[in-house]
């Protein structure tokens, strides 16, 4: 997808570093998503009011399928992840679907 042909690494911070740990996500699993061939990109319209947002649906390399919300940061070169938890039913039927 376009909007992620310029990232280069991720912003992690106090905001949003183990956050997604009460969904028993870690950080670097939410990274690997960004890696999956069959990742699947969608605008998150409703929630781009201040800045574009995303959802990202994919695998991480042990196979869990996780839904990831994020933006893009620093001239769209970092990518920040605002949650990331594990897909549900409609989202894995989604990303079945269509990736």
């Amino acid at each position: 997808m376009q909007e992620l042909e310029n990232a280069t690494g991720f912003e992690w911070d106090a905001g949003n570093a183990g956050k997604n740990r009460k969904h028993d996500v870690t950080d670097a699993e939410a990274e690997q998503l960004f890696f999956c061939p069959d990742l699947l990109l969608v605008p998150d319209a409703r929630h781009s009011d201040v800045e574009p947002r995303f959802h990202g649906l994919g695998e991480t390399l042990s196979g869990k399928k996780l839904h990831v919300t994020f933006t893009l940061r620093a001239e769209d070169t970092l990518i920040r992840v605002i949650s990331a938890r594990t897909m549900s039913r409609r989202e894995r039927q989604r990303y079945a679907e269509e990736a």
